[in-house]
């Protein structure tokens, strides 16, 4: 700038720099917007930085209290039970004549300060108006969620919000019979932007009364929508099951599994593979979500998924899940039948991360355990399963995978001890009984 001083009031107290957005406290000390609200809202202080004045007085009864906001920001934000004299009130007249000053010293290189946008007030009657403005009319409801959705992204009035039911009516969206297929799969994309709010999720489901309602909605978009709004649609369905009870987790419908499945087997992106298979991860602790998930085609699914090769984080998945499926009968006849079943889990030991070994030997062990026929025990020498095991038991491992390689090469000693398909400097490490 050139050779000239910024006059004294037009200095923020705190920053001690031209101010922006000139505001004025109750003690009568004007600040810059942004540095009094990191003072107040960021630091927790509540004296006024000049005169130290302190700025909490007694406590409000309800009925003031409900009508109190402050402002912050772009918004006004209702004040907690305790009123904070922390009133910031626009200096108007000092912001217009900080402009005019800035436009006198355009030609030294000072720019002159935008006019700040008025502040919006969200509190119940804004966020009731709103949902029911939209309500009314149709051309309202894509401007109505993406007006919620700003509020909660930028973490305005999450708590009105709540209260006025607007995260209900984004839902009775979802599963509402009078809207488009458009307004379904905004309302889907709302739900996949908000995933810190675990009570909404909560409140969705008891709110459409038979939760399966909403599950059903984002199934029929998943079964028809492009790329994008099956991915949201399952990230959805994880935040959904994630506060789910023990009774909506147990009995999934096929028709879920199914659509969840066909995400992995078109493998339409890795984002998607990955929120399918999380979500697998929750349900297949009940058993008839596991025998579900079988019948639906998953075990030969990622047999072929892990042969084609993933990244590290999705082979963990794969093989964690298809552990968990090798907990049922169903799901063993599944991997044994694949050709290449064994050889591919075997081949992941030692070769991707030591989860994935230690979920690779477990799988092995299931299958050593209940489905040793004469056949499968030849298939685990030939592709190298026990070549593989007496390696494990010699590098470094965790201590319970290392116990499950030695009692499965115990457990089949008779049979494969005398195998040529174990190499020399291998076999003086198998274990004896």
């Amino acid at each position: 700038m050139g050779d000239f001083e910024i006059p004294t009031h037009f200095l923020c107290p705190i920053s001690l720099q031209l101010m922006k957005d000139p505001v004025t406290i109750v003690t009568g000390i004007t600040y810059d917007r942004d540095s009094i609200e990191k003072w107040f809202y960021t630091c927790k202080n509540t004296t006024c930085p000049v005169t130290k004045l302190g700025l909490i007085s007694q406590p409000l009864d309800d009925n003031n209290h409900q009508n109190l906001t402050i402002n912050s920001d772009r918004f006004c934000i209702k004040v907690s039970p305790y009123y904070p004299t922390l009133m910031i009130t626009p200096n108007h007249t000092l912001r217009r004549l900080i402009q005019s000053w800035c436009t006198l010293h355009a030609s030294d290189g000072v720019e002159r300060i935008p006019t700040p946008k008025q502040p919006i007030i969200v509190n119940h009657a804004y966020v009731t108006k709103l949902i029911s403005d939209a309500r009314e009319s149709t051309k309202l409801t894509y401007s109505c969620m993406e007006r919620i959705l700003s509020l909660v992204l930028e973490g305005k009035a999450k708590k009105v919000l709540e209260e006025c039911g607007a995260f209900d009516y984004v839902g009775s969206i979802l599963i509402g019979e009078g809207y488009d297929k458009c307004y379904k799969e905004e309302a889907l994309s709302f739900f996949a932007q908000i995933v810190d709010i675990e009570n909404v999720f909560k409140g969705l489901i008891k709110s459409s009364g038979d939760h399966l309602l909403f599950i059903d909605s984002i199934v029929e978009l998943l079964r028809f929508g492009s790329v994008q709004i099956r991915e949201n649609g399952v990230k959805v369905l994880n935040f959904v099951y994630k506060v789910a009870d023990p009774t909506q987790l147990s009995n999934v419908t096929y028709d879920m599994v199914r659509e969840v499945v066909n995400i992995i087997r078109e493998n339409i992106s890795n984002v998607s593979t990955k929120w399918a298979l999380k979500l697998l991860v929750e349900l297949n602790p009940w058993g008839r979500n596991r025998v579900k998930v079988v019948q639906a085609g998953l075990v030969h699914v990622l047999v072929e998924l892990l042969i084609d090769g993933l990244d590290r984080r999705l082979s963990e998945l794969g093989l964690v899940v298809l552990d968990q499926l090798c907990g049922c009968a169903e799901g063993r006849a599944d991997l044994v039948g694949h050709g290449a079943g064994i050889a591919v889990v075997s081949k992941k030991i030692l070769r991707v991360s030591h989860v994935a070994s230690d979920r690779a030997v477990k799988i092995l062990s299931l299958i050593s355990r209940y489905v040793a026929t004469g056949r499968v025990l030849g298939d685990m020498m030939e592709v190298g399963v026990v070549a593989k095991l007496c390696l494990v038991i010699q590098v470094e491992c965790s201590s319970k995978t290392k116990e499950r390689a030695k009692q499965m090469l115990k457990l089949h000693s008779s049979v494969w001890k005398v195998s040529p398909c174990i190499p020399p400097h291998l076999l003086s490490s198998y274990p004896c009984n």
